[in-house]
């Protein structure tokens, strides 16, 4: 699995794949892949890195573990395959981008890939899940992985923003050094909360640019097509 994983986050991970929970974890992995029906496939467990070098990342969006259902899940928190019905939470997000920036947005698919290939790390805090049972590999030590990801981006680079939606995310992310990097924080899209006016209007994607414009970094095409 790890020959999967770019060269750049080869680089800032390799001592985090020689100790020995991780080590454990791939062997669980493996276990978890011969045994049941598990997502995303496994040769998109480490997409989100592949999609995104470490020198290319701008943004960082946390969720929580991949779709669960059939031919979902790619790899990349929020984003489904092109073919899949656009689940409820990511129709969410897209109907706060047409809200915030103030445009038509008719999105036909689900497949954030876009979002990567500008800088966006949609980084899941399990990589794997068995199928039809959300948080089922809660129990494996992805949680520990996924938290060195984002203390090493938070110490080792500057002018990040950082999206954390929900309390699960907000938690997640509550050592990022705030002095550094924009951090911005809201309800989840998902219909409970956003029903419950925690999510539309938080203007995540407008201050977004705002801070890539104010500190010289390229803007975020938000669109899907």
């Amino acid at each position: 699995m790890l020959n999967n994983i770019s060269n750049s986050w080869q680089e800032k991970l390799k001592e985090e794949f020689q100790k020995d929970y991780f080590k454990e974890l791939l062997n669980q992995v493996e276990t978890e892949y011969a045994s049941n029906i598990c997502f995303p496939p496994k040769e998109l467990i480490f997409n989100a890195f592949n999609s995104c070098s470490f020198e290319d990342v701008k943004v960082v969006i946390i969720g929580q573990d991949p779709y669960h259902g059939e031919g979902e899940a790619n790899g990349l928190c929020f984003s489904v395959n092109n073919e899949v019905k656009i689940p409820p939470s990511l129709r969410n997000i897209y109907r706060e981008i047409a809200f915030d920036l103030d445009s038509i947005f008719m999105p036909t698919n689900g497949n954030l890939q876009n979002w990567a290939n500008q800088g966006i790390l949609m980084l899941n805090a399990s990589l794997t899940v068995r199928k039809d049972t959300p948080n089922s590999h809660k129990h494996l030590k992805w949680n520990v992985f996924t938290d060195e990801v984002i203390r090493i981006l938070s110490e080792e680079k500057e002018q990040l923003v950082f999206l954390l939606w929900g309390n699960f995310a907000q938690k997640k992310g509550a050592k990022i050094d705030k002095t550094k990097h924009l951090v911005l924080e809201s309800g989840h899209p998902s219909p409970m909360s956003a029903n419950q006016g925690k999510w539309f209007g938080n203007k995540h994607f407008s201050q977004t640019n705002d801070y890539l414009e104010l500190t010289n970094q390229q803007l975020i095409y938000w669109f899907i097509g």
